[in-house]
């Protein structure tokens, strides 16, 4: 089985700081892949690498198979990314938003109708999808980038910190959407600070520290008998 996302040896330097470090891992179709380290540790730029918005100085990222180098917008019309604080344009309506995101990705009218009603409804901001966006609470601007984000049901979809900001209520519909997104064959690699959720949620887990990849693979194998947050808060205090 081909990866959705190959990242090889990937390694991003910032002046004289390797940000990311010779970081390489596999992610299958149907697998959600939880991605933990502290602020700075490298999650953020190893996800803005894997989804072209980020230039990298060496290694490589396959986006099914394709190089997100040699063929940016072929990998990208597979990728949704939903960054940890949305950049969305809040001159707009939300529902202008919605429609310039579905133009994007060239949905038919039938396609964004039906989308934008099914996740609209689910995350409860239906009767605000008329109001500017600069008039959205944090939590009501996270809830646009999802319903942003999931709109062309994509094969792969990359998240950093998505639970931030989020009720508890809409928290669980995102992880149900998750669920079922891999469910249909489709990838999730996202970095959270919320260990329980990453815990209960992945399939796999990758840790970082420093640019390198600490541990990683699945979920039951790294935790062992113990809980991720033991292992997570072990491998710090040894300094691994």
């Amino acid at each position: 089985m081909n990866s959705l996302l190959s990242i090889r040896q990937l390694t991003k330097v910032y002046g004289e700081k390797k940000a990311v470090d010779c970081l390489s891992l596999e992610i299958q179709p149907g697998e959600i892949y939880g991605f933990i380290g502290h602020n700075g540790a490298g999650k953020t730029t190893t996800i803005k690498a894997c989804c072209g918005l980020l230039e990298f100085d060496s290694g490589e990222v396959y986006v099914d198979g394709m190089s997100i180098r040699e063929k940016p917008m072929e990998c990208k019309r597979m990728i949704s990314y939903l960054p940890d604080n949305p950049d969305l344009y809040d001159f707009m309506t939300g529902i202008k938003y919605l429609n310039f995101i579905a133009d994007v990705y060239m949905l038919s009218a039938q396609q964004r109708t039906e989308r934008v009603k099914k996740y609209s409804d689910m995350f409860k901001i239906t009767e605000n999808l008329g109001q500017h966006i600069n008039s959205y609470s944090h939590g009501m601007k996270q809830k646009l980038a999802i319903i942003a984000a999931l709109m062309h049901d994509p094969k792969l979809l990359l998240m950093d910190e998505p639970f931030v900001g989020l009720d508890p209520k809409a928290s669980y519909l995102l992880k149900q959407e998750m669920k079922l997104l891999c469910k249909n064959g489709a990838s999730i690699f996202f970095s959270t600070h919320v260990l329980e959720v990453a815990e209960k949620l992945c399939d796999k887990i990758a840790i970082i520290k420093g640019g390198k990849l600490i541990i990683s693979g699945r979920t039951e194998e790294v935790i062992g008998n113990t809980s991720l947050e033991d292992v997570f808060l072990d491998l710090e205090d040894k300094g691994a």
